[in-house]
């Protein structure tokens, strides 16, 4: 079995989607190793534990440099002896030392289109920005702050009627079912970085060339 550990910092809704569709078969090969958490708090630990899921507390608090934190996270990674590292929430930058030694093996949900809006609180910027359109994506972790490879993204029409919440929620029920997906492939070694592109390989697809999304939805044309 592949071994992943879910790095998460609160309520862990994407680590229970991730939980949830390993328990049902959906994501096969693999198993959730550990899940680490920066905050003491985090609700995500509690539901790891009613899974019988070992869980870490590495409190950032507790360290004087990123470099050292990110030092003890890896060392607990690998004592878990986990194949690749999700990022499910984990509210925290990791540094170069990390991601270069987890090359191309760590995967992030971010909830914006990326490369629009990077960094926290994705939703609010594009809401204030008045965008049309939103919606999360999953990619590999590089260097920059969300600039690695995308995986898969989901759109999310902006209603009239939004709030920053009710546009958060709409996207985070998206986040619950491309993130799975993305494991899913990952595992099935159905993945393939080629520089900033990543190929889907053997996975059908349909004739979508006219395929377009129009916001607002009451437009009409003759």
């Amino acid at each position: 079995m592949i071994k992943l550990a879910i790095l998460i910092s609160g309520s862990g809704t994407n680590l229970q989607s991730i939980i949830d569709n390993i328990n049902s078969g959906y994501i096969k090969n693999g198993e959730i190793a550990v899940v680490i958490s920066n905050n003491p708090d985090a609700y995500g630990l509690i539901r790891a534990k009613k899974h019988n899921i070992p869980v870490a507390v590495i409190n950032h608090k507790d360290f004087s440099s990123r470099e050292s934190f990110d030092e003890k996270l890896i060392n607990e990674i690998e004592k878990f002896n986990a194949d690749y590292v999700i990022l499910a929430g984990f509210m925290r930058v990791l540094t170069k030392k990390f991601i270069l030694h987890f090359h191309q093996k760590i995967l992030n949900i971010h909830p914006a289109l990326l490369p629009s809006f990077p960094g926290t609180n994705g939703q609010k910027q594009a809401f204030d920005y008045g965008v049309k359109f939103s919606g999360c994506t999953v990619h590999f972790v590089d260097e920059g702050t969300d600039t690695g490879p995308i995986i898969v993204q989901a759109v999310v029409p902006v209603l009239q009627n939004d709030t920053v919440e009710s546009l958060k929620k709409r996207i985070l029920s998206q986040e619950h079912k491309i993130f799975p997906y993305a494991i899913k492939l990952l595992l099935e070694d159905k993945l393939k970085i080629t520089g900033r592109k990543v190929e889907i390989i053997n996975e059908p697809t349909e004739n979508l060339k006219d395929l377009f999304l129009i916001n607002p939805f009451t437009i009409h044309s003759k």
